[in-house]
């Protein structure tokens, strides 16, 4: 190699100042989130030290989506799991101080809206360490979620904001947070362009539930609001039980519980809903790819089918994705019981153009974004 050519290479991961980001994840959506993340992390020569806080922890909700996703092995795992979001929180935090104080990364990574991310975020502030939100801005203007009160105190710890919708950079500036904030647009859109070509090639749940592409409704529902209301619980499911096509329902953990209640009472109907257990990643994106129309209540899969084309159906009274209601996409219908019947029976495919979460490259322009800020000495 000559010397000009010497000059000219890029300079080896190993000889750059060495970068250390702590990644705090604990729920399967930020799983996904992650893992573009992770790999550009990677790529840009940084050390990922990966925390799993084990909110969800069992094999459904966790270690498929490790497998599938090719997602590095948790470093530490806090095995946290269930129970009241005070005394989650709490073992979290002390956790996350040890991890804190034995790496000394120079940022913290939060994703989203959950227990974890406060967790993560507010460990972060106490150890003065520089915090990176991902999928800021979220706002869904109801104060009685506990995501909602997550992803506000997050917001407001935050060094830098990485938002995924030009909504979402106006909700901060609404609340007086102009400092640190980048639309990169949606680390959830990076990993489906990046897996659903897999999913499209290896899943084969259609085959094994026996339904056919368009030719029934999926849905989803964890959110406490629902899955904890015995009443809307049953209002939902009996609306999913009146529909006349076959309706999958992978059942989350949470709802899961209070369905054998439910049974125990015969207020679960069987006909044609199919209660199964939850799926991996590449079996859910297949599954909402060929849904003739998607149920849920959940922030993730909205934005799935929308990226995907596939109409959705909001069991909720509000939603933070509100570009997906914008574009005709997604309807906000409640849970109502015959409310949802007549908006499943008469849903269709609009016209409307689609407008991806960004073009594909989030993931990058968050590292780019934390590594810039690390060189310049401006983290905090």
């Amino acid at each position: 190699m000559s010397g000009t050519d010497a000059l000219s290479a890029p300079v080896p991961a190993t000889s750059q100042r060495h970068r250390k980001v702590v990644s705090v994840l604990g729920a399967r959506p930020q799983f996904v989130k992650a893992v573009p993340v992770s790999r550009a992390l990677a790529a840009a020569g940084w050390e990922e030290v990966l925390v799993h806080t084990g909110q969800h922890y069992d094999e459904d909700m966790s270690a498929v989506f490790f497998r599938e996703l090719e997602l590095p092995p948790a470093t530490v795992n806090l095995g946290v799991g269930s129970g009241s979001h005070g005394s989650q929180i709490g073992e979290m935090l002390i956790g996350l101080e040890r991890v804190l104080l034995g790496s000394r990364p120079d940022w913290v990574l939060v994703y989203g809206d959950t227990n974890s991310t406060l967790a993560g975020a507010l460990a972060a502030c106490q150890r003065r360490i520089p915090l990176a939100h991902v999928e800021a801005g979220l706002r869904s203007f109801n104060r009685e979620m506990p995501e909602e009160h997550n992803r506000v105190l997050t917001d407001h710890c935050s060094d830098i904001l990485f938002c995924p919708t030009e909504n979402a950079v106006r909700n901060l500036a609404r609340e007086g947070i102009t400092k640190g904030v980048q639309l990169v647009g949606d680390t959830m859109y990076d990993a489906m362009l990046a897996f659903v070509g897999r999913a499209r090639a290896t899943s084969d749940v259609l085959e094994r539930l026996g339904v056919t592409s368009g030719g029934y409704v999926l849905a989803t529902l964890h959110r406490a609001a629902n899955a904890d209301d015995p009443a809307i619980l049953s209002r939902v499911v009996g609306a999913l039980a009146d529909l006349d096509e076959p309706v999958v329902f992978p059942v989350h953990p949470r709802t899961a519980k209070q369905l054998v209640g439910l049974q125990a009472q015969g207020l679960v109907p069987n006909g044609r809903l199919r209660l199964i257990e939850p799926v991996g990643y590449l079996d859910m994106l297949r599954l909402e790819e060929n849904a003739r129309v998607i149920l849920t209540d959940s922030g993730g899969v909205q934005k799935e089918a929308y990226f995907l084309g596939v109409p959705c159906l909001t069991l909720r009274n509000e939603t933070e994705w509100v570009e997906t209601v914008n574009t005709g996409w997604n309807r906000v219908i409640g849970t109502d019981r015959e409310a949802i019947v007549r908006h499943v029976r008469s849903v269709i495919a609009p016209s409307t153009p689609r407008v991806a979460f960004g073009d594909g490259t989030s993931s990058q322009k968050i590292v780019e974004a934390l590594t810039q800020r690390l060189e310049g000495g401006r983290a905090r």
